[in-house]
């Protein structure tokens, strides 16, 4: 299940992308706009900021902006960035222990599978997408 963090991470970007025009747009405005706490929304935002997705300004005509066209955002990397996981089952998570009964597991392939329509559909959205 996708959390507020990732939900919000991602509601934050489409405000921005069409709301910014040449300038940035401030977090108050995208808070009160989606109805959010700013305070949530300053921990979502370090993320976002640090690997290059959004940048900010300080000061009077502050606020943030996409770094990139919105068609150039897939969905899958911001929600990779949000979320500690986007894997259906506890097995295929990076880092993951190997399952014991992965040999015998009747039904790793169905979660395998579903593992990739899931990504798949993540990197085939953009932001342009949502917007």
């Amino acid at each position: 299940m996708i959390s507020t963090r990732g939900r919000y991470a991602l509601r934050v970007m489409v405000d921005i992308a069409l709301t910014q025009g040449d300038g940035y747009v401030p977090m108050k405005d995208v808070a009160e706009r989606q109805g959010l706490s700013l305070k949530y929304l300053e921990q979502i935002l370090p993320p976002l900021t640090k690997n290059g997705l959004i940048v900010g300004l300080q000061g009077k005509g502050g606020g943030y902006r996409l770094t990139r066209k919105p068609e150039e955002y897939r969905i899958s990397e911001i929600l990779e960035l949000t979320e500690k996981e986007l894997e259906p089952v506890s097995c295929l998570t990076k880092g993951a222990a190997e399952c014991e009964r992965r040999s015998s597991c009747r039904t790793i392939g169905f979660w395998e599978g579903l593992d990739k329509v899931i990504k798949d559909y993540l990197e085939s959205k953009t932001l342009r997408d949502l917007m």
